[in-house]
């Protein structure tokens, strides 16, 4: 479990990503302190990005191309979900929604204008993990989503298509 209590999977279906940056390396730790021991150290921070370019990159982003095999197999994969045996849920379309916008985004980050089989493959846990829900048995025999949606990419075929 993870916060004060769980979110229903209506809601937990409305993020677009489930990351975990897990624990800083000892060295990170101390460097954070020493970063945040003087009470101003907030107002030493700077922006990075501005409305305008964020506009500009999501813009950006949603011009990349997407063929038409990329998109059915996005689509292959998270209808996978439903009706697995070991998931009681699977992702909604909003899944597919996320794993090709965010395909897009890992796309045009690496300078690329159209997306790929491993950029797809690559996000499939951060985009899905959060969308599905193992069965208890699935959960006794060591099978978590991660677990489950490694399974269900291996039985798909990668599209082979010449960009």
């Amino acid at each position: 479990m993870e916060g004060t209590f769980p979110l229903p999977e209506a809601q937990l279906d409305r993020f677009l990503m489930k990351i975990s940056l897990g624990y800083p390396t000892e060295q990170e730790e101390a460097d954070i302190i020493g970063r945040f021991r003087k009470e101003d150290s907030h107002e030493q921070l700077a922006s990075v990005v501005n409305p305008e370019m964020i506009k500009n990159l999501q813009r950006f982003s949603s011009e990349v191309t997407v063929e038409r095999s990329i998109r059915d197999y996005i689509i292959t994969i998270v209808r996978s979900t439903r009706g697995n045996d070991k998931l009681d849920l699977g992702s909604s379309p909003r899944g597919s929604l996320g794993l090709y916008r965010c395909s897009q985004a890992k796309a045009a980050l690496n300078g690329r204008g159209y997306v790929t089989p491993d950029d797809v493959k690559s996000l499939i846990d951060p985009v899905l993990s959060h969308r599905i829900i193992p069965t208890s048995n699935a959960r006794l025999r060591g099978f978590g989503a991660p677990e489950i949606l490694e399974e269900i990419i291996s039985e798909i075929t990668v599209p082979i298509e010449a960009l």
